[in-house]
């Protein structure tokens, strides 16, 4: 999920940056990339989640073109912000994967 968020992310900030010149979509379309290789990387996951879905709603709502895409990318940015990285991440190799047991009691005898 993180690399087909992260490759859609990158293809939509490089177009964005080819596309006009103004400071709008120069903006917009480099916090796409960096949130795009953040994602593939699995670094910073949840910020970069909620980065992503903050972008993709934004230009849900203000942009012309695509809804259903930003939408959809929107959807996975706050399910990856929410859920975490996994196991094949930068984030992993940091901070450690985390495993809670829930339901096992020790008993006391």
């Amino acid at each position: 999920m993180r690399l087909v968020a992260g490759i859609a992310l990158i293809n939509q900030g490089l177009t964005r940056l080819q596309a006009v010149p103004p400071i709008e979509p120069l903006t917009l379309g480099a916090a796409a990339i960096v949130g795009g290789l953040l994602l593939i990387a699995g670094f910073w996951t949840p910020l970069s989640g909620s980065l992503v879905a903050l972008l993709e709603l934004w230009l849900a709502i203000a942009q012309s073109g695509d809804r259903l895409a930003n939408t959809l990318l929107a959807t996975i940015g706050v399910v990856l912000a929410l859920v975490g990285p996994g196991a094949w991440s930068v984030d992993a190799r940091l901070y450690g994967w985390k495993r809670i047991d829930v339901g096992k009691r020790k008993r006391d005898t």
